[in-house]
């Protein structure tokens, strides 16, 4: 049996983008960061590979994740376990950065999708619908308006080097030919779902402490 190779990629290889651009696979990588540039390098080593020598591989690239179990460092895990502690949310610039944010589980559907019917040696962008992309403060506030927190917790800090405006990604390609469509789910309860997800956490973490 010929083993599948698939690699994960980023949105960031293709540099900022907005639904007026029109992205697409074919469309050209400029990664403003050495972190999307080493994804696109990746991409790149993938596709020689199968162009060369017939390696059964294929490449997704998806918009921002979010959902349980995502590590602490990331947006919205950061924000949400912040706002639990009472601690300031540190936000970059003037957190009208906007990504496209799509689910784990959606995600995952995707690439099994591409696994089950993606053409070897093709390349498939994973996006949801466009009234996922929002602003990064108005995320924010979405979070503590769930959690009952104040907006005085925000904190606007310095922007990063080669921070991208926008993010946003068509997934044309992959509903096509592998019949993925992520219209279906609903951002809000998902976020929701999500930001519950960890304060819970938090809750038996505290719970679980032996009285002093």
């Amino acid at each position: 049996m010929k083993l599948r190779f698939h690699q994960i990629g980023t949105d960031e290889v293709y540099g900022p983008t907005t639904p007026e651009m029109g992205i697409n696979e074919q469309s050209t990588l400029i990664p403003s960061s050495p972190y999307s540039a080493s994804k696109a390098s990746a991409d790149m080593l993938v596709m020689s590979y199968a162009r060369t020598y017939g390696v059964n591989a294929t490449i997704s690239r998806c918009t921002n994740n979010f959902g349980p179990y995502q590590h602490e460092e990331k947006l919205l895990p950061k924000t949400i376990t912040n706002a639990l502690k009472n601690k300031k949310i540190p936000v970059y610039g003037d957190g009208m950065q906007r990504r496209h944010w799509i689910y784990v589980d959606d995600h995952n559907d995707a690439v099994m999708k591409i696994l089950q019917k993606g053409k070897p040696g093709e390349i498939y962008n994973i996006a949801p619908p466009k009234e996922n992309l929002l602003p990064n403060i108005e995320l924010i506030k979405m979070v503590l308006a769930r959690l009952g927190k104040s907006e005085d917790l925000i904190k606007f800090v310095k922007d990063r080097p080669g921070h991208d405006g926008c993010y946003f990604l068509y997934g044309d390609k992959i509903k096509a030919e592998c019949g993925y469509d992520s219209s279906q789910r609903d951002f809000k309860k998902d976020l929701e779902y999500t930001v519950d997800w960890y304060a819970s956490k938090k809750k038996k973490k505290k719970d679980s402490k032996p009285a002093s």
